[in-house]
């Protein structure tokens, strides 16, 4: 009886996916970041990012975006960073690769043709090296953080290519 309510509960909800216009994808790219304060190098430093998409219409010209994706950021410690970090930091590394797991959720307008306006927020985890990706997970709510994501996105065929401001 059960396996019978379950599937009908899947066949539901794949109906009611399709018909609402449900596109699953994949996207990689490139971060240009900064990280300010006074220990860090005003500098942009380049890292990537990867993961997948869902695209749900909503009717009109808005649809809903949910997105998971790994970003790595990098930054140069200053010279000065030892002086603030005592006791802290004991390498002589001046490089810093951070890694999140990034959970944006955009709402996205069809602007004019192929042009799109998304704007929403984001929860991010920084992924610790010494753990595994469970361990991680397990600790998101208690370290994670949130932002706001906003950008425009150019549709062309099957490619998008986007552009994205976050605001931590």
């Amino acid at each position: 009886m059960k396996t019978k309510f379950l599937s009908l509960g899947a066949g539901l909800l794949i109906s009611q996916l399709m018909m609402a216009q449900f596109h699953l994808g994949i996207k990689a790219g490139a971060n240009i970041s900064k990280v300010d304060g006074k220990s860090f190098k005003e500098e942009f430093r380049y890292g990537y990012n990867a993961g997948g998409f869902a695209e749900i219409k909503l009717g009109g010209k808005f649809s809903l975006q949910p997105e998971v994706l790994f970003n790595q950021y990098s930054t140069t410690l200053d010279s000065n960073y030892k002086s603030i970090y005592q006791g802290v930091i004991s390498s002589n590394q001046s490089k810093v690769k951070l890694n999140y797991l990034s959970f944006p959720l955009l709402l996205d307008y069809k602007f004019i043709g192929p042009i799109h306006l998304q704007a929403g927020p984001q929860f991010g985890v920084l992924m610790s090296q010494d753990k595994n990706f469970l361990q991680n997970g397990s600790e998101a709510f208690k370290h994670g953080d949130f932002s706001l994501a906003a950008g425009a996105q150019i549709k062309l065929a099957a490619l998008r290519i986007t552009g994205r401001y976050l605001m931590v």
